[in-house]
């Protein structure tokens, strides 16, 4: 599934087309996604509308409307959002297309439908949506190290599960937790009511850096993740531990070891996390 990284990666490749374009056309599938495809707003909210802006909230793409409508993309777990000329057939598994007065269009393909399209009215918040409740940002400056402490405490749960968790932070998942927790050299099982000042510094730095790391690289594309273009990132060739069980840790050699977590597989160096 893709994670922070990735859709940032497709935030701004989206923002060299979208914005100030005007969409022409809308054309929506018939199969269901993850959820119902908002047909009625489409027409209402977004067809003949210009877009004023192209944001990104934990995983998902916001795609603002010169009315003050809001298109909200998920991609699921296979998901693509691709900028495309007019003209071009319509691939199997497309289910959601604008067409821009620029020449291009905007297409959503998913092979397994986990992904979903919703429409904002305008004036409407993200109340009672899926945006509801996310924690900040992990690459804003309300991310903090005091921030992470106060609300650990007096909780056992493993460091790594806190972080996946949108409501601590937005926008880890199963791969970067791993890269994160290598770099910061904790333990993903490590019980979050002991980690001390330093520690939680650590966690945050650890975040930034490979959160912008993978960004700068396009993303990991380890399975079928590519950006808005049809290209794909190489984060996957700088991972350290994810998907290396067995293989020698980077700095002393010992095999990475593989755990499973909350029903993830988990990577890390038992001798370099403590």
């Amino acid at each position: 599934m893709p994670e922070l990284p990735e859709v940032e990666v497709i935030k701004r490749g989206l923002q060299q087309y979208l914005p100030g374009r005007r969409v022409i056309a809308v054309s929506a599938g018939n199969k269901k996604l993850r959820l119902p495809m908002p047909r009625k707003d489409l027409t209402e909210y977004i067809k003949g509308e210009h877009v004023t802006a192209v944001d990104r909230r934990a995983r998902f793409l916001l795609i603002t409307m010169d009315n003050g409508a809001r298109l909200v993309i998920h991609l699921g777990m296979t998901g693509k959002l691709s900028i495309i000329p007019q003209a071009s057939r319509k691939a199997k598994h497309d289910h959601f297309r604008l067409l821009l007065d620029s020449g291009k269009q905007l297409v959503f393909n998913d092979i397994r439908r986990f992904g979903f399209i919703l429409v904002l009215a305008p004036e409407r918040d993200f109340s009672r949506t899926m945006l509801a409740n996310l924690g900040p940002e992990p690459l804003d400056h309300d991310f903090t190290p005091l921030y992470l402490q106060k609300l650990a405490q007096g909780k056992n749960r493993p460091l790594k599960n806190f972080l996946m968790d949108n409501r601590t932070v937005a926008g880890i998942g199963n791969i970067y937790a791993s890269e994160i927790m290598f770099q910061a050299r904790l333990r993903p099982e490590k019980k979050i009511s002991t980690l001390t000042r330093k520690q939680w510094e650590r966690v945050v730095e650890s975040c930034r850096y490979v959160l912008e790391k993978a960004i700068k690289s396009g993303g990991t594309s380890i399975s079928d993740f590519v950006n808005e273009s049809g290209r794909r990132g190489y984060f996957q060739l700088e991972l350290q531990t994810y998907g290396r069980q067995g293989k020698p840790c980077i700095y002393c050699n010992m095999p990475i070891k593989k755990i499973t977590m909350a029903g993830r597989s988990t990577f890390f160096c038992p001798h370099c996390q403590k």
